[in-house]
């Protein structure tokens, strides 16, 4: 239901100020010269969100519409290379109409919601004479939507996938990806819950999911060999051939989430590792 948000909406709670090429030219370039890359006829808008929580996101209801925005707290946080591995994420987002393929999805589950409240809130309390065939009716609708929402999540993580693959087609190292997102885990985990909260009813929107962050870590530790705090291509190429085995409480997180889990993603991004 997150991504039925209007841009406006996503702005104000974003707080994202829209800036020129004068006041960041390199970020100007890079998502220029990816745009070109991927095909686009028109670069995004490009902004800057004022939140703490280091991330990314694109939003817009279509490529002409579209906007690239990156957080204050990210652009201190990555070298060039991984910022340039996460912005051709969110511009494969754009090119392939992520935003809007969500959006005509998540129009299922509301509706069933919608469905939900009128006619099992309105058999509850009403005095017609059909009250129990309401009631019944709601309840289906409830359970369409969990099952219609479900799907929509999976979806998205589905989406996720392609946007990471389509940050190498790009010219992107998987390496430079996995340690972006890496670094995003960690620099998330320092942020206060207070911060977190702030970006709640957006975090659909993000790279990844900052308030998963601290369960995050330790997994992806074992994955950074030499402690280095980046994933390196050894390291990546190390993990093609190691089996990811996922506890049940992950696996659960994973399906009521809009984002992959991060070891899965991250051994998808070494597939790519050539």
């Amino acid at each position: 239901i997150q991504f039925l948000i209007g841009p406006k909406t996503v702005e104000w709670s974003m707080r994202v100020k829209y800036v020129s090429a004068n006041e960041y030219p390199e970020l100007h370039q890079m998502i220029s010269n990816l745009s070109a890359k991927a095909g686009l006829a028109k670069t995004p808008r490009i902004g800057i969100s004022q939140l703490q929580i280091p991330n990314a996101f694109a939003f817009g209801r279509s490529k002409r519409d579209a906007r690239v925005c990156v957080t204050k707290g990210i652009l201190d946080l990555l070298d060039k290379e991984e910022l340039q591995a996460v912005l051709g994420h969110e511009i494969s987002h754009i090119k392939h109409h992520d935003v809007a393929v969500i959006t005509m999805l998540s129009v299922v589950p509301m509706i069933m919601y919608m469905i939900y409240i009128s006619f099992f809130w309105g058999g509850m309390f009403g005095r017609r004479r059909d009250t129990g065939a309401m009631i019944a009716i709601g309840l289906l609708a409830l359970v369409i939507y969990f099952i219609t929402n479900l799907l929509v999540m999976y979806a998205s993580r589905i989406r996720e996938y392609y946007a990471d693959l389509g940050s190498t087609e790009v010219g992107n190292q998987p390496h430079h990806l996995a340690t972006a997102l890496y670094k995003l885990s960690l620099g998330s985990a320092r942020v206060s819950r207070k911060t977190l909260k702030q970006a709640e009813g957006m975090k659909a929107f993000f790279l990844n999911d900052p308030s998963r962050a601290r369960e995050e870590i330790q997994d992806l530790r074992e994955i950074d060999l030499d402690m280095s705090g980046s994933i390196d291509q050894h390291e990546l190429m190390m993990l093609q051939n190691k089996e990811i085995k996922l506890r049940k409480s992950d696996k659960l997180m994973e399906l009521l989430s809009t984002h992959p889990n991060m070891v899965k993603r991250i051994k998808h991004l070494a597939s790519l590792q050539k």
